[in-house]
């Protein structure tokens, strides 16, 4: 089997997943991660309460309704829930199509700034994303990470290196039938402008395409995972929900082939509530190229929930995670009135974010 041989399927997956009025909740945080997550509302790091907690999302009664895919960590893919079903069985009733994050975390670039990284994972990653595919997963993500500095980063060595390797691991996945998510971040990290995010966030992205090309990508199967254009988190100069909206946009339509079907946002230290008053600012402008803008959060969609759940408290757990859905649904659509639905507005970037 090749590409040639799942380009249908590929193509089908990414329009199901880039689905109006759906997003992607991503549930791919590594045991470290979680292991964080857990113990700030004083939950042990341990395999038992891992599954409770995915299993309590992954049994959310509705969340088909708002949320077309989920991106898993491998030991989710392969783990039951409780009652032993499987999480993919779980994940399948509800309509929601299971992912898997596939790479193996970022290393230091060598010859490159401090602070510059190389996103690893592509030895075995044909071999590995068909076994993923056996167990059920349809989609997968890889994320690379690319930081603005003032003494000159992103290095074109970083950029170029990052963009080849989203490549290189756009195509082998789909060799094997699974839909790749492409992520290039640029972490809010720093004190840029807006304006400076935007110059360099649009040449990462060009170059990520023109990876692409080269290596002979199938663009309608695949989507693309940016973060929003915004300032630096130490930016004195603090750009409005619709100035935020309008650069994104513009960043997008400067970069991104119309092929694409859709463009998921990752939350990347946003509130809550901000990062669906910027998506949902996002689906009121007149766009040059007929993408469907979606959101793919995890901690945007998790936070409140996580501190409603508590270790025990499913019900309010699984409140919190439908109020957040249903609110980026929303503004999935242009449709989110801020404040309507319960959130938090609590400042949820992390300097030197890993996961």
């Amino acid at each position: 089997m090749a590409l040639s041989d799942y380009s249908s399927e590929l193509i089908a997956t990414a329009q199901s997943l880039a689905s109006p009025g759906k997003g992607i909740l991503a549930v791919d945080e590594s045991t470290k991660t979680i292991g964080k997550r857990l113990g700030s509302i004083g939950v042990e790091n341990t395999e038992a309460n891992r599954q409770a907690y995915r299993g309590m999302l992954f049994t959310t009664a509705g969340l088909g309704d708002f949320i077309s895919g989920a991106i898993l960590y491998e030991e989710t893919l392969f783990q039951n829930h409780a009652d032993g079903e499987s999480m993919v069985n779980k994940l399948g009733k509800l309509g929601i199509i299971p992912g898997i994050k596939v790479d193996m975390g970022l290393r230091p670039l060598v010859g490159a700034g401090s602070v510059e990284t190389l996103c690893t994972g592509l030895d075995g990653l044909v071999e590995r994303a068909a076994d993923y595919y056996a167990q059920g997963a349809r989609f997968a993500k890889w994320r690379a990470v690319l930081q603005i500095t003032s003494d000159g980063c992103p290095s074109p060595l970083s950029v170029r290196e990052n963009a080849w390797g989203l490549a290189r691991y756009a195509r082998s996945v789909q060799e094997s039938g699974l839909v790749p998510i492409v992520e290039p971040e640029i972490l809010m990290d720093g004190d840029h402008t807006i304006e400076t995010t935007a110059r360099i966030q649009e040449h990462v992205i060009q170059e990520v395409y023109h990876a692409c090309q080269a290596n002979g990508v199938l663009l309608e199967g695949t989507l693309l995972k940016p973060s929003m254009t915004v300032q630096g988190a130490d930016c004195s100069e603090k750009a409005d929900p619709a100035k935020v909206a309008a650069m994104t946009v513009r960043t997008l339509e400067r970069s991104v082939p119309a092929s694409v079907p859709g463009i998921v946002f990752l939350s990347g230290g946003l509130s809550e509530e901000a990062a669906s008053v910027y998506l949902n600012n996002m689906n009121t402008i007149e766009r040059k190229a007929k993408w469907n803008l979606g959101f793919s959060y995890g901690r945007a969609l998790q936070h409140s929930c996580l501190k409603g759940w508590a270790g025990t408290n499913l019900e309010a757990g699984q409140k919190a995670l439908l109020a957040r859905a249903q609110a980026n649904s929303e503004a999935s659509l242009g449709r989110y009135v801020p404040g309507s639905q319960p959130s938090s507005d609590e400042q949820l970037f992390v300097a030197g974010y890993t996961y």
